[in-house]
């Protein structure tokens, strides 16, 4: 009996453990079995330029290197925007492994313009009610055509250019319907004539694939196995969660300056920055703040669609007025200046699309205040350049000082009615007047005059 009881102590912390292990790993596993997969929501909110591209292309970049995620919702809600990023937004998307799938949100967005070409480039195309797609003519950079549909009259004939741009269109939205089977003859009329579209329309007309109200719907919906479009993507998005994936400080920032204004504000502080560093050097404030902005400002002139010829009648402009606050001209350099200014403000930017272009509220007073900066700032400091100096070592050169005894090499001379040590190759005659030539230390140097004492 002893023994048994022995027995029986001994067993006790073997049963224990073995209960704590049984009652302890299922959760584990359960916790495991619990993480749901997750796919990235991207945003197109507003016009699409450099950033909403940048921000796109690196997030469906890393989606694909990490190749965890089954697809990447984007939502569109945008007017349109730049034909250079919708070109770099559509090959990331027609290039990835991973679906891609656009849905037109929330109620009353619209997918306008390039929104159009991004939403045709998508695996899978869906649209909330009450949103509306289509008015994909391309915008010229002389101007809009004339008329969606143009008249047989010889006035309103498109150019040979016009023609080439709107044909390439055409044939471009084109083939991203063939590729996603999709309509082909209202993607032209989209192009071709700005057509435009509502959901349920879209629908009916084999535009778009499905209608949801949100990406959560979108979500659900696209989890049934039985759609022919699961079925042809091998979608699996049953359990899986939404991650919204906003821009980080990097797609902020270029937002921010690709800004027309904002790159045109820098741009100008820029020059003028160098111009009073030029005119008035001190401690370099002026001249770091102004090379760190056009720098800055260079870096989102590149992303946007500039005009040379605008940028160069700007500089012109400001070179005039330069000239004007230098030489006065009786208005002549500075009225030209700032005409040219003016003018290269507003063909700065190279296209039709509003959100891009360089507010016209913005370029008048710019422009007034550059005149008036230029030639009163920097014609003040040009003059007080330009006048003798009347204090400290420099006012010293060249005045004339008088001889107090003879002397050849070292003597005194009196200047300003103070005594100097001096130097003289030549001999003086105490009284003699001398003119101070430089300065070394406390010791002046000193030669003849031509003035007798």
């Amino acid at each position: 009996m002893l023994r048994m009881i022995i027995g029986m102590i001994l067993l006790c912390p073997l049963l224990l453990s073995g209960a704590t292990h049984t009652t302890t790993a299922p959760p584990i596993e359960a916790i495991a079995t619990t993480v749901a997969v997750q796919v990235p929501v991207l945003a197109i909110d507003g016009a699409i330029g450099p950033a909403v591209s940048d921000y796109l292309v690196r997030e469906i970049t890393e989606a694909n290197q990490r190749q965890s995620a089954p697809a990447i919702f984007i939502t569109i809600d945008t007017p349109g925007g730049l034909s250079s990023s919708l070109r770099d937004i559509n090959q990331r998307i027609l290039s990835s492994d991973i679906p891609i799938i656009c849905l037109v949100h929330p109620q009353g967005a619209r997918a306008a313009s390039a929104g159009t070409y991004i939403l045709y480039a998508c695996h899978v195309a869906a649209m909330a009610r009450a949103t509306t797609l289509g008015a994909a003519t391309p915008v010229m950079i002389s101007g809009p055509m004339s008329s969606p549909k143009p008249q047989k009259t010889e006035k309103s004939k498109p150019t040979a250019m016009e023609n080439k741009v709107l044909n390439d269109s055409i044939a471009y939205i084109r083939s991203l319907a063939q590729l996603r089977k999709r309509n082909q003859q209202w993607a032209e009329l989209a192009v071709s004539e700005a057509a435009t579209l509502t959901a349920t329309e879209a629908l009916e007309k084999n535009v778009i694939n499905i209608m949801a109200e949100s990406p959560e719907q979108l979500l659900s919906l696209l989890s049934d196995p039985d759609l022919p479009i699961v079925q042809e993507l091998k979608l699996q998005l049953s359990g899986a969660g939404l991650d919204y994936r906003h821009p980080d400080w990097r797609s902020q920032f270029i937002a921010t300056i690709t800004d027309p204004n904002i790159a045109y504000l820098l741009m100008l502080a820029g020059v003028y920055g160098l111009l009073l560093e030029f005119y008035s050097p001190g401690m370099g404030v002026a001249g770091v703040i102004g090379g760190i902005s056009l720098v800055i400002a260079m870096y989102a002139f590149q992303m946007l669609p500039l005009n040379y010829a605008g940028l160069g009648l700007i500089l012109l402009g400001i070179a005039f007025l330069v000239v004007e606050a230098m030489m006065p001209s009786f208005g002549v350099f500075g009225i030209g200046g700032i005409v040219a200014f003016v003018v290269g403000s507003i063909f700065l930017i190279d296209t039709q699309v509003q959100e891009f272009k360089v507010s016209l509220m913005l370029i008048m007073p710019i422009a007034l205040l550059s005149g008036a900066f230029i030639i009163f700032v920097l014609g003040f400091l040009w003059r007080s350049r330009e006048k003798q100096v009347v204090s400290g070592q420099e006012a010293m050169l060249g005045a004339s000082a008088y001889a107090l005894s003879d002397f050849q090499g070292s003597g005194t001379v009196l200047m300003g009615g103070e005594c100097w040590a001096a130097y003289s190759p030549q001999a003086l005659k105490e009284g003699q007047v001398v003119s101070i030539e430089a300065i070394e230390g406390l010791t002046l140097i000193v030669s003849t005059t031509n003035h007798g004492g």
